[in-house]
């Protein structure tokens, strides 16, 4: 039986801590003072007999216990919220979900899927958030998101999550069209000449992206830039002679319409499965399968399967 010393604010307290790692970050969110924060933390920990957070590091992290906590106070708060969305919205009929999507799935799988989900559901609000994969997984632990189209994590980030896989997405190094690389016939040998752009250390494709280039040869000087955000990649690259390292999905816009081209490197660079994650004990609503339903048409349909 729920305690009844518990209340909204130490949940809520709670949630955002543990999603930002810092009582400063959690209480300017929650507009109340850091000192307000910590006693909130401190009487839920008190109440519950568990430490929640280890505060070792200059970062709190979740203890085993607070993972747990987080697990499934997160569920069950998107199931109060959601039971407040119908009744506030009976008379209209409204629901809502919220999509976390990795960018390599926001450009062309998550618009066809949001399209042919709204000819379904036309009364469902779907909110959909973009980041990388370990943000958005947090998000959906703690019940900030209903669902994650991106990468599946390790087995420590899976814990208490499904994955259903989609598809394996290529890797690509691209370039600008009138690239001196695009007509080098010792292109794979010859890029690592030139600034590289590579996936950020967090990305699930970066260490494959740094095993390819260690099985060629050392490049002649260290990468320049490390991103995956389209719209920072695609203007360096097209304003210089760098190689970008780029999942496809992120840039297929930019490769069928050629404002990017992508070079010959050798090799076919494939990064982890594509997938769509939820919570293992989350009650999936009916909006919910209709929208997982037309992420995996879409898939199929992009695909050609």
């Amino acid at each position: 039986m729920l305690d009844h010393r518990i209340r909204l604010r130490h949940l809520r307290c709670f949630l955002e801590t543990a999603q930002l790692g810092s009582l400063s970050a959690a209480a300017r969110v929650l507009r109340i003072s850091q000192p307000a924060a910590s006693k909130t933390i401190r009487e839920l920990e008190d109440i519950l007999g568990r430490a929640l957070f280890d505060r070792a590091a200059r970062r709190l992290s979740l203890t085993s216990a607070g993972r747990i906590f987080q697990q499934h106070t997160g569920a069950a708060l998107i199931e109060l919220s959601r039971a407040q969305d119908l009744l506030q919205d009976a008379a209209r009929q409204l629901t809502r979900i919220s999509v976390g999507v990795l960018p390599t799935a926001a450009t062309e799988l998550m618009p066809r899927a949001a399209l042919a989900f709204h000819a379904e559901r036309p009364n469902c609000l779907l909110r959909v958030t973009t980041g990388p994969n370990w943000l958005l997984m947090s998000q959906l632990r703690d019940g900030s998101l209903d669902l994650v189209v991106g990468r599946m994590g390790l087995a420590s980030v899976m814990e208490g999550l499904s994955f259903r896989p989609l598809y394996s997405e290529p890797i690509y190094a691209v370039v600008r069209p009138d690239h001196p690389l695009l007509l080098d016939p010792q292109a794979a040998e010859n890029l690592v000449h030139y600034d590289l752009v590579l996936p950020p250390p967090g990305a699930v494709i970066g260490p494959i992206v740094r095993a390819y280039l260690a099985r060629r040869q050392p490049p002649t000087r260290p990468h320049a830039f490390e991103t995956v955000s389209l719209a920072f990649g695609r203007k360096l690259v097209q304003a210089s002679d760098a190689v970008w390292f780029i999942s496809r999905g992120v840039v297929a816009n930019e490769l069928a319409v050629k404002a990017l081209v992508a070079v010959d490197i050798g090799e076919d660079l494939l990064g982890s499965p594509v997938g769509i994650s939820m919570r293992e004990d989350g009650l999936m609503s009916p909006e919910q399968r209709s929208l997982v339903n037309a992420i995996e048409r879409a898939a199929k349909t992009g695909l050609g399967l």
